[in-house]
């Protein structure tokens, strides 16, 4: 099992059927949110909903409530009678719980607490885990905190170390890597440096809460020509060349080709 969804994958309310179309138009992918985005008296609703929806299941991940409530029961019997495949596990901190899993379902595990950052490695083991995906704001919840980012917007080092952490797991059991949502819509800015680094860093996706931050991602995904040209061009001097060699005064082994071919991969995605 892989995956190749990305880079700009879209919540939306489970609960709001009148934005499904509209969400799934404008992202790569989009998620439909049974679990912090509805408030518990309209889950049941939102479930109907979900139901009744029409939507390529090749392009959804439904996000569920976590292994520990009932409404993860109700939420795994409302996606069997749908052809949506892909889930979402929020809160996802126990590698047990998660390995039990129907095997029909392809598991992104979302680790946002510090029980699941803790555990990252071995969630990112399962055989049922395509993606891992990591969340600041429930992260510093469980700790005690208040909050994920500094006055200045950066994120604080418990953050950025959860980051790293989850992106390291999923990369070492060759599983993607998903970036946690930016939750200020209007800070532009911070939002392009963030999913840059991001994709710089080998994560496969960030996910986002609006529409208008999907252009965003994607273009910060997306490497610039000159960039593009280099990694062309570099590629076709590796093939004349043998072994380690100098491409406009760099040295080039086999690390600084592999990140050729990954510019090169984004570009063509």
């Amino acid at each position: 099992m892989t995956f190749e969804l990305g880079p700009a994958l879209l919540f939306c309310p489970a609960d709001r059927p009148e934005r499904y179309a509209k969400a799934f138009q404008r992202a790569d992918a989009v998620i439909l949110d049974l679990e912090d985005a509805v408030a518990p008296a309209d889950k049941i609703a939102a479930r109907g909903h979900l139901i009744e929806s029409e939507l390529d299941p090749a392009r959804v991940i439904v996000r569920i409530n976590p292994p520990e409530t009932e409404d993860f029961i109700a939420d795994l019997a409302t996606l069997s009678q749908t052809d949506y495949r892909r889930i979402m596990v929020a809160k996802a901190q126990s590698p047990k719980r998660i390995a039990k899993i129907d095997a029909r379902f392809e598991v992104v595990a979302l680790c946002e607490t510090a029980k699941g950052v803790a555990q990252a490695d071995r969630i990112a083991a399962l055989d049922n885990v395509v993606a891992m995906m990591w969340g600041a704001e429930d992260l510093v919840a469980s700790l005690g905190g208040t909050s994920s980012r500094k006055p200045n917007g950066r994120y604080r080092d418990i953050a950025r170390y959860a980051r790293s952490r989850v992106l390291l797991a999923a990369g070492a059991r060759g599983k993607a890597a998903i970036d946690a949502v930016h939750l200020d819509i209007d800070d532009v800015k911070r939002l392009a440096i963030e999913a840059a680094d991001a994709a710089a860093s080998g994560f496969r996706a960030s996910a986002c809460i609006h529409p208008s931050q999907v252009p965003v991602i994607r273009a910060a995904y997306r490497p610039d020509e000159k960039t593009t040209a280099w990694a062309r061009a570099v590629l076709d001097a590796a093939a004349r060349e043998r072994g380690v060699f100098s491409y406009q005064g760099r040295m080039v082994d086999e690390p600084v080709l592999r990140h050729a071919r990954g510019i090169l991969a984004r570009a063509e995605g």
